[in-house]
């Protein structure tokens, strides 16, 4: 995700933040340095936060599940919470369901992170050239640009993936069924309900998870430096999940509406709304605050995603024979 953006261009560089792996996938990409590039490190990197994602991912499921439930249909029973939610799905499907979904969300990954990469480094060459490092401001745009480029690329995977989430027992036997369905009753433009808030999240998640990031990495530096330069892996752990928890609040009300708008086809009854239809009848009906329907398991993951995607990671990198720097 974010690496200091100070750094000299022929420096190695290792941010735990880059690491860091709640669920969500709007993050600035990370940047790798020459001598990363030509010794191959960098695939090897990739490799390591994948699987690291994958295992994350999977050990928080349950509460992700739970966010999409809370998220499509919390507003239809208002004492719905995290225990009655929890509850409900063990009893409609049996603790393995807690786990739908988590399949084609951990597929997508490999995808996503591939691309956004690729995406990155090719923006990050027509704004820069081949000479020097991104500014925050310019990190900002190339990674905006990059996220823009990857999600365009596998939404349908998300779609897929909320479908498989909400999918009651017996409803799809797995994901080209799930597939083959869609497409059948709602046609190809399906795949992509919900694009439009999604890309919209882009902005202001990339956008406060970089400089909120920056800033509480460089308040460190200055204040607390004074024997290491190096703020040390808590310190930095610490900073990227502050970050990353800003701009889920940030985009949190787009994420929720893009999640409906990818939902509403498969729930009996439900009007097909646009964006700002669905923003309206969230407001109107729920208030300001069911725009954050679902945001308490989402923040509940928050802190053993990363210290799962942390820990995995590193064991990936001694794994792979990754030089730690």
């Amino acid at each position: 995700m974010n690496s200091n953006s100070q750094a000299e261009p022929s420096e190695e560089k290792e941010d735990p933040e880059e690491v860091l792996d709640i669920g969500e996938s709007l993050t600035v990409p990370d940047e790798f340095s020459e001598k990363e590039k030509r010794t191959g490190m960098w695939w090897k990197q990739l490799v390591a936060g994948g699987v690291a994602g994958a295992v994350s991912r999977t050990g928080t499921a349950p509460l992700d599940r739970l966010k999409v439930f809370m998220q499509v249909q919390a507003h239809k029973h208002h004492s719905y919470n995290v225990l009655k939610g929890l509850r409900g799905m063990v009893h409609e499907g049996g603790f393995r369901s807690l786990w739908r979904g988590n399949g084609i969300n951990v597929l997508k990954i490999a995808p996503e992170s591939a691309i956004k990469f690729m995406a990155y480094e090719q923006i990050k060459r027509a704004i820069r050239g081949n000479e020097g490092t991104l500014q925050v401001h310019e990190r900002f745009v190339a990674g905006s640009l990059a996220g823009a480029t990857a999600q365009t690329t596998i939404y349908p995977m998300e779609v897929l993936k909320t479908r498989l989430t909400l999918r009651k027992t017996g409803q799809y036997t797995g994901v080209a069924d799930c597939a083959r369905q869609i497409l059948r009753k709602e046609g190809i433009r399906a795949f992509y309900k919900g694009y439009v808030p999604n890309m919209l999240g882009i902005i202001p998640y990339a956008g406060i998870d970089l400089a909120v990031y920056e800033t509480l990495k460089n308040t460190w530096l200055q204040n607390y430096s004074q024997t290491s330069p190096d703020p040390g892996v808590l310190v930095l752990l610490a900073c990227g999940t502050a970050s990353s928890t800003c701009g889920q609040l940030a985009s949190y009300p787009l994420a929720l509406v893009r999640t409906r708008m990818q939902a509403q086809a498969s729930l009996e009854g439900e009007p097909q709304l646009s964006m700002v239809g669905l923003f309206r009848q969230i407001v109107s009906r729920e208030g300001v605050f069911g725009l954050y329907r679902g945001i308490a398991p989402n923040f509940m993951k928050v802190i053993p995603a990363v210290s799962i995607s942390y820990v995995v990671y590193e064991n990936m990198k001694l794994a792979l024979g990754v030089v730690s720097k």
